[in-house]
This record gives C-alpha cells, sequence and structure tokens, in this order.
C-alpha cells in the first residue's frame, strides 16, 4: 500500500513492488506482468489483515506499526506509507515527484512520525472550508425544504389540475410570505406559457428548485419583478404591481371608477420610488439600491394596513393628490407640460428667475420630456419633492447641482452671491430690510460648519441638519422669511413628531387646504340646501 494508484496501470511506480528478481525495466516495459503481481499482492490474506488494521486505526484514530511487524510478507519498515508531514516543527516542502506526473505519490525515506496517513488525510478534510458561494442561491436545509412542501400539499390540495390566478394569492401571502398584491406577477413568472394554471410540480420547480425559498426578502422580489437576463428593476417591472395593489387594495377603491387616475396614482408611486431609492439617477434600480432603501418595508405596511393615507412612504393617496394639483394648477393649457413661466409661479412666486433657468437647463437632471423648454410630470414629481424637503439626500443632490455653477464639486462664495443677488433685489421690492451678502454668509458657515471655509462641499451640507435652509435663503424668499420669523410652536410640533419629514408636513398641509377648497367649491355650486351643519361647523 506504498502508493496512490489514480488511473492505468503504467502508472505504478516498478521500484515499489520490491522484486530484485525482476528488473524495473522490464516490469516498465510489461505493464501487465506488474497488474497481475499486485493484484496477487492484493489477495494475500495477509495484506487483507494490514489493511483492515490499518482502516480500524483510522477510524479509531491511533498510530499503528503493523506494517514495521509484518514480516510475513514482502514488506519492510523502510518502506511504511509516507508521512504528510515530517516530525519537525516547521512545515513540509511542497511534495516533488521525478517523474513530474502528480498521478504517483512516491515514498520518502524513513518510517512516519505521526502514524497513519489516513488519520492525516481525515484530519485535512475536516479542516475543509464549507461552501459559502452558491451561484443560484442557498439550497434548503431539509427542515424547511420538508416544511414547504407540507405547506404546498395542503393548498394545493383538492385542486389537482392547478390553481387559478385569484387563487393563487393564499399561496403568495401564505407559502411565500410576499405582499398579496404581488401574486399576479408571481403567478405570470411561474405561468410562462400563459395557460392561466399553475400546477404544483410548476411552484415547486420555481419555488424549490430556484431556491427562492431560502432568499431574504428584498432578493426574492428583486427576483420576481426582474426581467429574465437583466440586472436591474426598470419602471415598467413596477406598473402590473401597482395595478394589482389598486384592483385590490380597499383604500383605493374609489378610484375604480376613475381609470386615468389610477395611471396617474401609479405613475407618482413609481416616480417617487426611483426619486428616493434609485441613487444613481440612471432609471436602473439595482438590487444593492434596493437593500438600502425601505421600499420592502413601505410593501409589507400598504399590504397590512387598510388606510392607505397611513403609508406615507410611496404609496400614500394623499401625497399624489398634492402632487397632481400642484402640477394642474401650474400646466394653464393642460397639456401636461409646464415651461419657465409655469415654473416661477410655483409657491406664490417663491423661487428665483436664476434657479428656474438652472432647473431648465437641465442640471440637477436631465428631462424625461422630448419637448424642448417643457418640463413633463415626472420632471415635476422630482422637483416638487426636492423643493418641499431640500434636507433629504436626493433633495440635497438635486439643489446642490443647481447652485455648483461650474460643476466641480463645491459651492465657493462667489457662486452663492450669484443666487443672493436677485434675493436681495426682491427684498428691496417688497420693502424688507435687505440683510447683506457678507452677514448671510458668516450665518451660512455658521450653520454648515464645513471643513474648509472658503468653500462649501455637498458632504458638509450632508452632515448638517439646517442644510435645507442654505438654499432657501439664496434662492426661496418665501420660505427664508419664514424661517427667519418661524412660530415656536411649530417647532415644538415638528420636535413632537421627528419621524415626519418635511414633504410629510408639507403634503398634510396642503391636502388639508385643497380638501377645504373643493368642498367649498362643491358647496358653492350646490343647492340652496347644501348648507348644513357639516359645512358650518368647520367655518
Amino acid at each position: 500500500m506504498d502508493m496512490e494508484v489514480v488511473g492505468d496501470v503504467a502508472s505504478l511506480d516498478a521500484d515499489l513492488l520490491q522484486l530484485p528478481e525482476l528488473s524495473p525495466a522490464a516490469l516498465k516495459s510489461n505493464p501487465y506482468v506488474a497488474e497481475e503481481l499486485f493484484s496477487f499482492w492484493l489477495s494475500l490474506p495477509e495484506t487483507c489483515r494490514v489493511v483492515k488494521s490499518l482502516v480500524a486505526d483510522a477510524k479509531l484514530g491511533t498510530s499503528s506499526n503493523v506494517l514495521g511487524n509484518s514480516t510475513s510478507i514482502n514488506v519492510s519498515p523502510n518502506n511504511s506509507l509516507p508521512s504528510m508531514f515530517a516530525a519537525a516543527s516547521t512545515p513540509p516542502l511542497s511534495p516533488r515527484s521525478s517523474s513530474g506526473s502528480p498521478r504517483v505519490v512516491k515514498q520518502r525515506a524513513g518510517p512516519s512520525a505521526l502514524g497513519s496517513p489516513l488519520k492525516i488525510v481525515s484530519e485535512a478534510f475536516r479542516e475543509v472550508i464549507p461552501q459559502f458561494y452558491f451561484k443560484n442561491g442557498r439550497p434548503p436545509p431539509y427542515e424547511m425544504k420538508e416544511w414547504c412542501l407540507f405547506e404546498i400539499n395542503d393548498h394545493f390540495s383538492g385542486h389537482m389540475d392547478g390553481l387559478q390566478v385569484h387563487e393563487f394569492k393564499s399561496v403568495t401571502k401564505k407559502i411565500c410570505k410576499l405582499p398579496s398584491f404581488l401574486s399576479a406577477v408571481l403567478f405570470r413568472k411561474i405561468d410562462v406559457n400563459g395557460t392561466g394554471i399553475v400546477t404544483r410540480n410548476q411552484f415547486v420547480d420555481y419555488w424549490i428548485g430556484g431556491n427562492l425559498l431560502t432568499m431574504d426578502l428584498t432578493t426574492c422580489i428583486y427576483t420576481i419583478l426582474k426581467q429574465p437576463g437583466c440586472r436591474f428593476l426598470s419602471q415598467q417591472d413596477f406598473k402590473p404591481v401597482l395595478c394589482e395593489l389598486l384592483a385590490s387594495h380597499p383604500g383605493l377603491e374609489f378610484l375604480q371608477s376613475t381609470p386615468e387616475f389610477q395611471q396617474r396614482y401609479a405613475e407618482t408611486v413609481i416616480y417617487r420610488i426611483f426619486y428616493y431609492i434609485n441613487r444613481s439617477g440612471t432609471g436602473r434600480l439595482t438590487l444593492r439600491e434596493l437593500k438600502r432603501g425601505n421600499l420592502i418595508a413601505a410593501m409589507q405596511h400598504v399590504d397590512e394596513e387598510e388606510d392607505i393615507n397611513k403609508v406615507l412612504r410611496y404609496f400614500s393617496y394623499e401625497h399624489f393628490y398634492v402632487i397632481y394639483c400642484k402640477f394642474w394648477e401650474l400646466d394653464t393649457d393642460h397639456d401636461f407640460l409646464i415651461d419657465k413661466e409655469n415654473l416661477i409661479r410655483y409657491g406664490n412666486h417663491a423661487l428665483t428667475y436664476r434657479i428656474v433657468e438652472r432647473i431648465f437647463s437641465q442640471i440637477p437632471r436631465e428631462f424625461t420630456s422630448k419637448v424642448e423648454g417643457k418640463m413633463g410630470y415626472e420632471d415635476f414629481v422630482y422637483f416638487i419633492l426636492s423643493e418641499e424637503d431640500k434636507s433629504s439626500e436626493p433633495g440635497l443632490e438635486y439643489w446642490f447641482k443647481c447652485i455648483d455653477l461650474d460643476e466641480n464639486g463645491v459651492v465657493t462664495p462667489n457662486e452663492m452671491q450669484f443666487f443672493y443677488e436677485e434675493q436681495l433685489h426682491r427684498m428691496e421690492c417688497i420693502v424688507q430690510e435687505p440683510v447683506l451678502f457678507e452677514d448671510i454668509l458668516c450665518q451660512i458657515i455658521d450653520m454648515i460648519c464645513p471643513e474648509n471655509e472658503s468653500f462649501i462641499t455637498l458632504r458638509d451640507l450632508k452632515g448638517c441638519k439646517l442644510s435645507g435652509h442654505v438654499f432657501n435663503i439664496l434662492f426661496n424668499l418665501n420660505k427664508f422669511i419664514a424661517f427667519e420669523n418661524r412660530d415656536p410652536f411649530l417647532i415644538r410640533q415638528e420636535r413632537e413628531n421627528p419621524t415626519l419629514t418635511e414633504w410629510d408636513r408639507f403634503a398634510h398641509r396642503e391636502y388639508m387646504r385643497l380638501s377645504m377648497e373643493e368642498d367649498v367649491e362643491d358647496a358653492s355650486n350646490g343647492s340652496g340646501d347644501i348648507w348644513d351643519e357639516s359645512f358650518e361647523a368647520p367655518f
């Protein structure tokens, strides 16, 4: 047993057969003779005893010198099986063979100091690092797989032909642990042939065979939504999800009679998702971006909450209503496009001409509208979210690009003064006591505390809670004055609800205002008896 045989017999070393009456050259030229001799040696009873003893010692983890004590077979102690390590404390060199072939491991001189080589091989095997990367996902453990199969059999029992799409929602919710409005998307993902039926075996192949059972929730949803062969999610991938949500959520039932607003609601939700999560701004939502965002938590929330307006992230109908009404007010000709003159009226002419010019130069974001000099609805969604919550990360990036005139990644005092000049002129026009730029610059530096006081970086702004106010100082006069004269009661309210963002507070105020205006308009256009207590009480 002094050699490792891998492959054909020609790889046997004739020297190890220890037959002085036959020359090694003769054996090498007649490999079948060597094979017969080796087979005969293996059939000897003494050989069987030696092999069994070695195996038994290896299982017990003890050292054996059976080869050294055996004299009845042609094996000497000097030719015992080679050891993998030397007796010295230093590690051994890499084994080398004179023939250069990796198929033959030659014997080393001297007996092994560590006993049976089978024991060494066993110890080395226990040190092998287990597989931690699986290209198609980690296979499920046996217990998890058995539990899943039990649940699948329970749901598909009585449906031998399979489940239809309206029957599949319980599988999505209870087995897959996914939001129920992903049911139709998952169903079509499995029913690749469009038969309208998903059988038990089809579901098992996709869910268990595809290792979705062991994926985390974000990766699982990403895998279901993305198109085959793609490594990102597009806006189109979310449209079936929103269609299912509009058709099934109790808080959106009232929209079913107005398909046009259903479409606008779905578009607004998708635009908000990409505004906050697709930080690269490419329109391609990656798995990493999805994991860093809070979309999955919002999807779970909206699936459990019947009041859609309590889900402030992405799905609130009140937020959609505010965005759409604001756009509709500016779009005077209702061609679903707005120009500079339309946008300058936003917020009661709050913005300066210079900042509006920068927006329409498409510096912060390239317009999706293909009409030159016109902003589309998606572009307006990005604008209003940035304008009403300037301290958010996407809002900071949006406005920093606007005031960074030379696009070198820093904002200098000269660039800030360029925008503040118009603010100063507007203060004089409304008989507001002007504040000199030198004083404003000191106020901004004290507020931001930049690493280098000669310029401000985006990193400086992201490290300051009042960074959004810097932009209001430079190009939004109404918010600048409101901040200087802010009500302490409102400040206390903001501290009591720290989870609400500036956008949440703005959307709530505007929705209340818009709804009251609509009530008054309905009342003025109604019959004489419409003025009952329900309308008189609020006024």
